[in-house]
Parts: structure tokens; sequence; C-alpha cells
């Protein structure tokens, strides 16, 4: 079995462990691997490559540091170049299963990541650590700490780390990449990864945003024991946007909304049971006077937006599904290429 390169780029020294192959700025500036700028990101990552078995499409698994210096994984692909390339994230539900997580992704979208890399841009499949379910609202921003309690050098962390640290963390590594263009990072995420996105651009700017069916109870500040239930009391049932307003928290969420710069387009799906926390996001988002887009589609399928491939499947998506891809598509061309539409579409509402 052929060994996967492993490699580490990094601003500050690695000399004490270049000899198990970690890859230092000098290897890197002579062309080994990509061609990194090594000055353009403070912290240490490292790069496997790999390959999806079914296909032998190659890909880069990403060791991302975050806030409390863990490491979370993303799956890379990018054009042939050296770029600067835009970049779309793309991020579905949950953290959860490290990166067994990303090789599945890399699999199953890798249909969706085929027709980013034909139009330019470099892809990411993202994860992060799970989340504490319903802590949001009920802490602040993690902080790293000096150490006085032993004296060392050690950073403490203030309180838990939250997964949306993790992705801000994912996209402030994917602006720093040597082949991508900082202005031009765009982010895709369905369910809670569309939360994400969300929870991401209330702290830090980047170029777009599609959250996809997002799962924004938390951000909204809903009260979610007072939310209605199907037979089986697990599914919160929100279709309606009144009673999903009944139960938001609209100063708390209001007082987010406000911190966002990033254009977002917002996608929900008809027949959702989630269907009246998307449409009031929207509402409330556009009442603040952002730049912000509505779409909703009839489909059968939650993520139908990540045109997941079907198990052993031929990549076949829908018509619903070319659809949507060339709506967001349009919508990122525009904020991360500036190439604005000919033809301003009606999208469905």
């Amino acid at each position: 079995m052929k060994r996967p390169r492993i490699s580490m780029w990094t601003a500050v020294s690695v000399a004490p462990i270049a000899a198990l192959g970690v890859m230092t700025a000098a290897d890197a500036q002579q062309g080994t691997g990509y061609a990194p700028q090594i000055a353009q990101t403070d912290a240490p990552y490292v790069v496997v490559s790999k390959t999806i078995p079914q296909s032998g499409t190659s890909w880069d698994l990403h060791l991302v540091q975050t806030r409390d210096q863990i490491y979370v994984p993303m799956g890379i692909r990018k054009p042939e170049g050296d770029g600067p390339f835009p970049m779309i994230l793309i991020g579905s539900g949950e953290g959860r299963d490290g990166i067994t997580k990303i090789e599945s992704g890399m699999y199953l979208y890798e249909g969706l990541m085929d027709r980013l890399l034909d139009r330019g841009y470099a892809a990411a499949f993202v994860n992060y650590r799970n989340e504490i379910p319903l802590i949001y609202n009920e802490i602040g921003r993690s902080e790293l700490l000096f150490d006085d309690i032993s004296g060392g050098s050690r950073a403490l962390r203030s309180i838990p780390t939250l997964d949306s640290e993790d992705y801000i963390s994912i996209v402030e590594h994917a602006k720093a990449l040597p082949f991508t263009d900082p202005n031009a990072i765009g982010s895709l995420g369905s369910s809670h990864s569309g939360e994400m996105i969300l929870k991401g651009s209330a702290l830090i700017d980047f170029g777009a945003g599609v959250p996809s069916e997002p799962a924004a109870h938390e951000y909204l500040a809903l009260d979610m024991t007072r939310a209605p239930r199907d037979e089986s009391g697990r599914e919160v049932q929100l279709q309606d946007i009144e009673v999903a307003r009944s139960l938001a928290n609209k100063d708390r969420a209001m007082e987010r909304i406000r911190r966002i710069d990033t254009p977002l387009l917002i996608l929900g799906r008809d027949d959702d049971h989630l269907q009246g926390i998307f449409e009031l996001l929207y509402e409330w988002i556009d009442e603040a006077g952002k730049d912000v887009t509505y779409a909703s589609f009839e489909h059968p399928q939650h993520g139908y937006s990540l045109l997941r491939r079907s198990g052993d499947d031929p990549f076949e998506p829908d018509e619903i599904q070319e659809q949507v891809f060339e709506v967001y598509m349009a919508f990122f061309d525009e904020h991360l290429k500036g190439i604005r539409p000919e033809i301003t579409q009606v999208l469905p509402r």
C-alpha cells in the first residue's frame, strides 16, 4: 500500500519534527505539494494526500487548528494551477465522526465538487466537533486565558468551545490558503451546517453564504420546550412562521443579525417541518436591511441542495436539484467572482 504524503505548512519553525516527514517552509517554497506562501497563516496545519476509492479522484485532507488548539478535519479539492481561486465550503448536518465523515462526504458530494471545479472554484467538505445542545444561548464566546494555575505555558479555556468556533477557524483557514482568494470564500451548508453559516457570519465576514434549510432555532433563540411536536414526540413541527415567531426571542436574534455583513441566500423547503423558521429568519434579516435573498423549493429530500449521491448510484440530480444548483451558483458567481447574471431570475417562494 502506498504511504500517504503527510505535510505541515506553518509560519513557525518545524525543525524539531523535520525527521518525521513534516514539510518545512523551505520545502514548500521549492514546490513540494502546493506552492504555499507560508506567511499567510500563523497556525500550523497537516495535509494528507488521499483518493476516493471508487473513482480514484485525488483530494487533500487538512487538519485545521481551532481556537482552543485542537484540530478538525476538512477535505479539499482545487482546479489545476496555483490560483488564487474562489472557494466554496460545503457542510452537511452536525459535526460527527471526525475524518470518517470527511471521507464519506468526499464520495457523496464528489459530483457537486466536480461541477464546482469545472466552474473554477476550489471546494471543501467540512466538519466540526459535535454540538453541545442548546448551550449557544447560555454562554459567550470562549477565550484563551493565561495559565495562572500551574505557572506553565498552557492556554486555558474560559468556557466550553462551541462547534461554531470550529466553523470560524475553518473559514479563516480557507482564507489563508495559498491558492485561494481570501475575499472570495463562500459557504453552502444544510440543516445544522446552515445554522453554522449564520452563527459564523455574526462574528466574521466572508464572501457569501447559502444556509440551506438552516436549523436556526438556537440562532433565533427559540424556546424549544414550547415547540409543538409530532405524535412520536421527537420531531418539532414549526411549518408555520407565526408559531416560530411566538417562540423566538426577536431582540436577541436581531442583535446577532445586525452584525452580519456577509451576503446570504436562504433556501427553504416547502414541506419541511422547520419551514416557519426559514421564513422567519429571512424576514428578520431583511428587516435589518441586510443583503439577503430567499428561495424555497418543493422537494422530498432533506438536504436536497447539496446534490448528494445516493449510495452507489450514478450522480444524477433531479430537475429541482438542477434548478437550485443554478440559483445558488448564480449567487456565488455574483458575490465571489463579480459576475452578475444577465437575466434577473424570479426565485420560487
